[in-house]
């Protein structure tokens, strides 16, 4: 996981409106919604394992059910990458989570375990492909030993899932984060801080908040770019920004022509090797059947390459593609 990643996101989530709004916008459950999330508390995230190595959960917090005597824990995690494993990790750090509850003294009255909520937020430019059961990762076994497969899932929440039209119909600070973490033009960016801006007209402390992870955001993302001394308030940043905006539109503009002329020969370059391994298979084997047409088309450039490499001196489609390529 991105150290940068997380840390930013465990700044804007060290306050209990994030958590409110990543739940009401993000997580669709009439129960979760329907919470007092005025009596959100952050827990201590920091545990230690029985051979006293340690694990720094990323976030937790508790919210009180039906008095004062039952809590809802919600759990969050940070990812900018796919993790196979994430549904294990999840079941580890839910482990250690309740243990050091029952530590403690922290249970309910009737000595059971309060309720956990799971949350990974992801953030990656990729689509989550993980599973969000650790049940899924074991795979199926006949008879007695199938009964015993743990189940632990996760909610995930995957930024990538959402358009910007759904984003921009949220009246929500978790929302916009979204919206300016997966890059947006300049002039989305004035409009998003001039929501924020009315939403949050009377939380000073969330405006200095949120205006100090956007200055880092669009710093620390190379899509961006754009250098801001420090800034204390969003008005401040959004003026900051609109004096800057007819340079900074044309450093977005100028970059994102150079990434797609870059992106344009590496296509260029890809299609002209796969032409010419077709061309040396053809030559040397004979007819290229439908099957070899797909995975070369679907091939990345590296393994193309490779690919041509091999068939210089393979003795037929077999050495190259394998034995199971006819």
């Amino acid at each position: 996981m991105s150290h940068e990643h997380d840390s930013s996101y465990k700044y804007l989530f060290s306050a209990p409106e994030f958590v409110r709004d990543l739940i009401m916008g993000f997580v669709p459950d009439e129960w979760l919604h329907s919470l007092d999330y005025t009596t959100l508390k952050k827990v201590d995230g920091n545990y230690i394992t029985e051979d006293f190595r340690g694990r720094a959960d990323d976030i937790v917090w508790r919210i009180k059910v039906g008095g004062d005597w039952v809590y809802l824990y919600i759990l969050i995690e940070f990812q900018s990458t796919v993790d196979k494993y994430m549904a294990l990790r999840m079941m580890v750090y839910m482990g250690l989570l309740y243990q050091d509850l029952i530590k403690q003294g922290m249970v309910l009255s009737d000595g059971r375990l309060p309720p956990v909520l799971p949350i990974v937020l992801y953030n990656g430019s990729q689509r989550w492909t993980a599973v969000t059961d650790v049940f899924d990762l074991i795979p199926s076994v006949p008879g007695l030993v199938e009964q015993f497969k743990p189940r632990a899932k996760y909610l995930l929440v995957d930024e990538n899932a959402y358009t910007e039209s759904e984003l921009s119909s949220l009246k929500n600070m978790v929302a916009a984060v979204f919206r300016i973490e997966h890059p947006a033009d300049p002039e989305t960016i004035q409009v998003l801080l001039r929501l924020l801006e009315e939403w949050l007209v009377d939380r000073p402390d969330l405006r200095r908040m949120i205006a100090r992870w956007i200055r880092a955001t669009l710093m620390r993302k190379p899509e961006y770019r754009i250098l801001l001394p420090e800034v204390d308030d969003l008005q401040e940043l959004r003026i900051m920004l609109s004096e800057r905006m007819k340079e900074w539109a044309h450093q977005y503009e100028a970059e994102g022509v150079q990434k797609g002329m870059q992106q344009g020969m590496q296509q260029g370059m890809q299609q002209g090797e796969a032409l010419a391994l077709q061309r040396l298979l053809t030559k040397r084997f004979g007819g290229i059947t439908p099957e070899i047409l797909t995975r070369i088309a679907s091939a990345s450039q590296e393994q193309i390459e490779n690919w041509f490499d091999q068939a210089i001196d393979a003795s037929g489609y077999a050495e190259v593609f394998g034995p199971t390529t006819h």
